[in-house]
């Protein structure tokens, strides 16, 4: 997956979360963000990056979004990959 699009996906993942009235507190409270630093960092690749690392933790928030956005299931992994420190780990 290119950037751009990888950005375009994190960009969906962060609007859907500042719709989520449940799950925004959560992710704030996890991340320390502010409602600032979601409007001054929502461009930042690294930013967007981390917002798709909240979502994946939860199979169920995966599925919620990619509902909501018409994404396939398996974009928020590829995007995040695609976003700086996506790259995967390798335990060996």
């Amino acid at each position: 997956m290119q950037q751009e699009t990888a950005e375009t996906i994190g960009l969906q993942a962060l609007g859907w979360l500042a719709g989520n009235e449940e799950l925004l507190p959560v992710f704030m409270g996890s991340s320390g963000a502010s409602i600032e630093d979601l409007r001054s960092r929502a461009l930042e690749p690294e930013f967007l990056g981390a917002v798709l690392e909240f979502i994946l933790m939860n199979d169920d928030w995966v599925r919620d979004f990619c509902r909501a956005t018409g994404q396939a299931s398996d974009a928020p992994m590829r995007a995040r990959l695609a976003l700086p420190g996506g790259a995967e780990f390798h335990w060996t």
